[in-house]
């Protein structure tokens, strides 16, 4: 029987997970929990590979039905070498990105049938869902910023999912909404116009209320 805790972090591109992810493990490590901190796609050495495959522009365009599936293969291979054996042990997982990027980036943002990417996930991982997942809600123009910002600072250019621009990101944005609305486990959080301390404060405060028997 699963031991640990599992937290995601999601939002459209730009939008601050992989800050808020970093600050949240660390925080978690100095309160004593055991926790993992990990990404999709990717995680494992197999899974970033696959990451690189999914991500990386090239001449051939990647067909949507393709990309589910890689993305599938990709989080198949991360739940059952990392994600699950952490949980297994206890540790508290916090993972940038899990099954709601695939429903609202392949679903919503691609216009693919949701039950299908549902299904094939099912195949891919069985009934694991997180027990939190935080929604970072930015409006594609702040986060297109960022994104732009971060491209340049790494001199890396955009991946092939950033380079669909910003209507794509407004079709994944109202899927996340959308998403958030039928599932109570997903708490959205509104970064507009908020410090990244304040957004932490946000995500740190209803993550003590949920691990308060957890410990």
């Amino acid at each position: 029987m699963r031991k640990g805790y599992f937290i995601t972090i999601e939002g459209i591109d730009g939008s601050g997970k992989s800050t808020q992810a970093k600050l949240l493990h660390q925080y978690l490590q100095e309160q004593g929990y055991r926790a993992l901190l990990t990404r999709e796609p990717g995680g494992t050495d197999l899974a970033e590979e696959i990451r690189r495959v999914i991500l990386t522009p090239g001449k051939e365009e990647l067909d949507p039905m393709a990309e589910i599936l890689l993305y599938a293969a990709s989080r198949a291979q991360h739940v059952n070498g990392l994600i699950r054996p952490a949980l297994e042990s206890g540790a508290i997982v916090i993972s940038e990105r899990f099954i709601h990027s695939s429903l609202a980036y392949q679903g919503y943002g691609l216009g693919r049938d949701l039950d299908l990417i549902l299904e094939i996930n099912r195949l891919a991982i069985g009934d694991l869902r997180p027990d939190l997942t935080f929604l970072l809600d930015a409006t594609p123009e702040t986060s297109g910023e960022r994104v732009r910002s971060r491209s340049q600072v790494n001199g890396n250019g955009y991946d092939r999912i950033e380079m669909r621009g910003l209507s794509f990101q407004e079709r994944v944005r109202a899927g996340f909404l959308r998403l958030a609305e039928e599932d109570r486990r997903i708490l959205v959080i509104k970064t507009a116009g908020k410090s990244i301390e304040a957004v932490f404060e946000e995500l740190k405060e209803i993550v003590n209320r949920s691990l308060n028997n957890f410990k």
